[in-house]
């Protein structure tokens, strides 16, 4: 459980981005708590590193006219005869955001999450919508901060004043803003209700010599209190207003809209898309959306009604997920809808009769209304929850004609007591359920005091998501991290690997050729070599005061000074930090303290000779993942150079390196060697020391040391030598790369971008 500052706030206060950080709105910040898989801690707990995305200061102004003019309508209003004006303006928030004698609209009233790779670190953008109406894209660079990029309620309030808050120019002249209903347009025009992200889709962009190149886009659809969709496509990685490519918007025709959700559908390689919006009044339905110059997509001719009765069961939250229908052989998508305390389903597939439509109402889920869904996009299993603490996994079952749900119930009393609950989010392999929850009813009697909560729940055991990341099409442990924490918490528990999955993994390795299934064996032997460790018993931190006020110049009979120890000091500390920036642990200081810390205990021999053992296998595996990486190196530097080019990588002393071992008899990497040094014809392009102009030589891969011993760390990714003061490290400290420059080729850019070879983190 993590106990939050503020109070939830906003109708679906809980997001969990692909990328494992859950957004949670409160009342006075986006809290965010990111989900790691750490390899160098050894408590079984869930490890969560927590930031934050404050709420503006000031007040959000739509932009609905001439300041002058606008402060003078707002006293017109304001001081109006007619009750029906005044009374109006004066309760309607979003003309009075300040609040003067209401209270303040501080909070968040809806967050969401782009897909993977949209900033400049590959990682997701955070789209805010706080209470005051304010449209932000915020985006976490550094890992301790967030930032603004852009704010988009700001951009388009002034896209419609130059318009002259028309949409087109064929469209009827506005009236005068003094008019109470046009004031009243004018505001609802530009009222964010929700907003979501496309997936990530490749435009052509015309280069100046007329050559065409692919550019990654998202979309972002903006849904408005008046039923129009603002669709802005941002160019990636997204870096600011300069990447914002277009600003289109689409009439819906649907009055008073409340959710909206993307429809991305593929059939026989063509992807379709469109918008899903559903009204506070029960109707639902899906709306076209023309992307322009956007590969491989097509559109719908028309919109199509998914429901249509007007029968005041507003639309809470819409989910799409796409699927497989194992009877039709096709691909089809399964839109479900939140209809207070009933569930819309409607099946979409494409067939040779055109676009079938299947719908229905699931029943008899809860007594109240639904106040959060979420769904599995892996297996399509759907997640409700009401504000009395139960929560129903739906799972569809396909039939010959359409489909039915399964249900059950999981009564969330039984396992954290008497709660109420505000949210739930499923992570993006369906390992757990995060819930937030408040005090519930005791004794018939409400709690005094709310205290604000998120809980993590596990959906899957130890066996399930074993099974799954070694049949995953994914092959990447971060975008896994929920399953390779259940994974941890069972090595660190057990304090062994479980047999079939040794024997399983093992299998895999010889039958494919994937590094993924490598890095997966590495970050068991990790664990397994965590959980052989000894718990310290004083904690790290805190400082040892035992050596303390020592006077070394005036004790009798010592030879040493006051600098050697600070030598001494200096030493030991810059030989823990070489094995931070090497796998966060030193493997030979941490089994050296293992080997003292099991003589105590008078199992010294077998506990050594076991982490001797698991820390040959590490250095084994990381060995071969190195070679493989710089096997992909020297393939792009032989792809990329002219005969005798001198690359800034230090191709001969890769080439050295790879072939000094002569138990390492590859043939792939002998055979592209042998093509380098040909191209490179006897040249060795040496790098230098920057402090003394010193050969640097390739001896090892983590770091270069120099005749007169200046050490520089080595760039994992291009095993170039940093030679500067800043650099990038990777998400669990596994290893640094230093930061491209303007001078490098876009080749070595590209090298640049890749994730962490041990752990397939993110740098930064």
């Amino acid at each position: 459980a993590v106990r939050l500052q503020h109070g939830a706030s906003g109708l679906e206060p809980l997001a969990w981005s692909e990328d494992h950080r859950v957004s949670v709105s409160t009342a006075r910040s986006i809290a965010v708590l990111e989900q790691l898989s750490d390899v160098h801690s050894g408590g079984q707990d869930m490890v969560i590193h927590r930031t934050a995305v404050p709420a503006p200061g000031a007040a959000c102004m739509l932009k609905v006219g001439p300041k002058k003019e606008v402060a003078e309508c707002k006293e017109k209003f304001a001081s109006s005869v007619d009750p029906t004006v005044s009374q109006t303006f004066m309760l309607d928030r979003v003309f009075n955001p300040e609040g003067k004698s209401l209270t303040p609209m501080r909070g968040f009233k809806y967050s969401s999450w782009s897909p993977l790779g949209c900033d400049a670190n590959g990682r997701c953008l955070l789209a805010a919508l706080t209470m005051d109406n304010r449209l932000t894209i915020h985006a976490n660079l550094n890992r301790l901060q967030w930032v603004q990029l852009v704010d988009l309620t700001e951009l388009y309030g002034e896209r419609l004043f130059e318009a002259s808050y028309k949409l087109c120019k064929a469209d009827t002249p506005c009236g005068e803003l003094g008019d109470f209903p046009e004031f009243q347009r004018r505001h609802s025009m530009q009222t964010p209700v929700r907003m979501e992200w496309s997936g990530i889709c490749t435009t052509q962009q015309v280069k100046h010599n007329n050559e065409c190149r692919d550019v990654g886009s998202v979309l972002l659809a903006v849904l408005f209190e008046n039923g129009n969709i603002a669709v802005w496509q941002f160019q990636l990685p997204f870096l600011g207003k300069e990447s914002i490519t277009s600003c289109n918007t689409i009439e819906s025709g649907i009055s008073s809209p409340s959710v909206l959700s993307w429809w991305e559908y593929e059939h026989n390689n063509r992807k379709m898309s469109g918008l899903i919006v559903g009204s506070a009044y029960g109707p639902v339905k899906i709306i076209p959306v023309n992307l322009k110059a956007v590969k491989g997509y097509f559109t719908l001719r028309q919109p199509v009604v998914l429901w249509q009765e007007m029968d005041q069961l507003p639309v809470h939250s819409i989910k799409c997920i796409p699927l497989y229908h194992p009877y039709q052989k096709c691909s089809c998508s399964l839109v479900v809808a939140a209809r207070g305390p009933y569930v819309f389903w409607c099946l979409l597939l494409i067939s040779k009769a055109g676009l079938n439509v299947h719908n229905s109402h699931v029943t008899g889920l809860h007594s109240l209304p639904i106040v959060s869904m979420t769904a599995d996009k892996q297996n399509g299993t759907v997640y409700t929850c009401s504000s009395d603490g139960k929560v129903r996994q739906l799972i569809p079952i396909f039939t010959d004609v359409a489909l039915k749900f399964e249900h059950q119930l999981i009564k969330l009393s039984e396992v954290f007591g008497s709660v109420r609950t505000h949210g739930i989010a499923v992570s993006p392999c369906g390992a757990y359920l995060a819930v937030i929850t408040t005090e519930g009813m005791a004794n018939g009697l409400h709690p005094v005091n709310k205290n604000y909560q998120v809980q993590f729940v596990t959906l899957k055991t130890f066996e399930e998501a074993a099974a799954q990341l070694l049949e995953s099409s994914v092959q990447n442990l971060f975008r896994q991290v929920d399953l390779t924490d259940l994974v941890r918490w069972k090595i660190l528990k057990d304090k062994h690997i479980p047999q079939f999955l040794q024997e399983a993994l093992d299998k895999k390795i010889e039958t494919c050729g994937s590094t993924y299934f490598w890095r997966f064996k590495l970050f068991l032997l990790r664990i397994l070599y965590q959980s052989m460790q000894k718990a310290p018993s004083e904690v790290t931190w805190r400082p040892s005061h035992e050596d303390a006020k020592i006077l070394i110049s005036d004790s009798p009979g010592m030879g040493s000074t006051e600098d050697d120890q600070e030598e001494g000091t200096s030493k030991q500390a810059s030989k823990q930090n070489l094995g931070d920036t090497g796998k966060g642990v030193d493997i030979d200081d941490t089994a050296e303290d293992s080997l003292h810390q099991s003589s105590d205990t008078g199992g010294r021999e077998p506990m050594v000779e076991k982490l001797l053992e698991i820390q040959a296998q590490i250095e084994a595996v990381e060995m071969h993942l190195t070679r493989e990486h710089m096997k992909r190196v020297l393939g792009e530097v032989y792809l990329h150079t002219w005969i005798t080019e001198n690359t800034s990588i230090p191709t001969r002393g890769v080439c050295d390196f790879l072939m000094s071992d002569d138990g390492y008899d590859d043939r792939t990497a002998r055979v592209l060697i042998g093509h380098i040094l040909k191209k490179m014809n006897k040249q060795t392009f040496p790098e230098h020391c920057s402090l003394c102009k010193e050969i640097l030589p390739f001896t090892d891969r983590k770091q270069a040391v120099c005749s007169n011993g200046h050490i520089w760390l080595r760039c994992f990714l291009t095993y170039q030598s940093c030679q500067s003061l800043v650099y990038r490290r990777c998400l669990l400290h596994d290893s640094i790369a230093r930061h491209p420059t303007p001078e490098d080729p876009e080749w070595i850019k590209r090298l640049l971008q890749g994730p962490c070879t041990f752990c397939d983190s993110p740098v930064f």
